[in-house]
């Protein structure tokens, strides 16, 4: 069985706030391929069906952020799911708003929820999505996180939430070096060349220093 954790807190509170990206999705991948998310169990919302011939479970779990591990290692450990078989979906303020980047594993950054599902599971080694919420503006990064989206990121995240869904879904069915080489947001052209411009520069100043 393959398990899909999406990262949030629960109560309309957070609903639609920039920490729920994790929640978004669930939601967004469930209506999809009609997976009724409303069994509380291991401390979690669950839903589960076949998606690509394959058994999921969705959770969402309802410990609050900073203990999600509490409910992710319950899964883990009474279905004997193996890390490769675990895809952790959650919210990222070091990468531009909504881009989406797939890994097989890492640490936790910055996300209190990932370094609980770490710290729960004494493991990193299993696939997480990370939804970009760049953090562009002067507020505390809590306040940052627990905002809502302005008009013009509505767009980008429901972009980015669509995107998440397609490529957990090539996940499933093609395997995750496949879903990484679709899905993982390209750098923008101008951006890629501005940095080969820095390294260039970067590289000349290195030679003038060694002649």
């Amino acid at each position: 069985m393959f398990v899909i954790v999406g990262l949030g807190n629960p109560g309309r509170k957070y609903e639609n706030t920039k920490h729920n990206m994790g929640f978004l999705t669930i939601d967004a991948f469930a209506e999809k391929h009609g997976i009724k998310v409303n069994r509380i169990k291991h401390k979690a919302l669950v839903g589960e069906g076949f998606v690509a011939g394959k058994k999921v479970m969705l959770v969402k779990p309802q410990t609050y952020m900073n203990l999600s591990g509490q409910s992710v290692r319950e899964v883990v450990s009474y279905y004997g799911i193996e890390p490769e078989e675990l895809m952790v979906i959650y919210d990222d303020v070091d990468i531009p708003m909504g881009s989406i980047r797939i890994r097989k594993k890492g640490s936790a950054g910055t996300h209190n929820g990932m370094k609980s599902i770490i710290y729960d599971l004494q493991f990193d080694d299993f696939p997480r999505l990370r939804i970009g919420i760049g953090k562009e503006h002067r507020e505390e990064m809590v306040d940052f996180v627990m905002s809502g989206f302005a008009a013009d990121e509505k767009k980008k995240i429901q972009e980015a939430v669509d995107n998440s869904v397609s490529a957990l879904g090539a996940w499933l069915e093609k395997g995750i070096d496949i879903a990484m080489g679709e899905y993982n947001t390209k750098k923008a052209p101008k951006q890629k060349k501005l940095q080969e411009e820095v390294s260039d520069e970067g590289q000349i100043q290195e030679d003038k220093e060694h002649n």
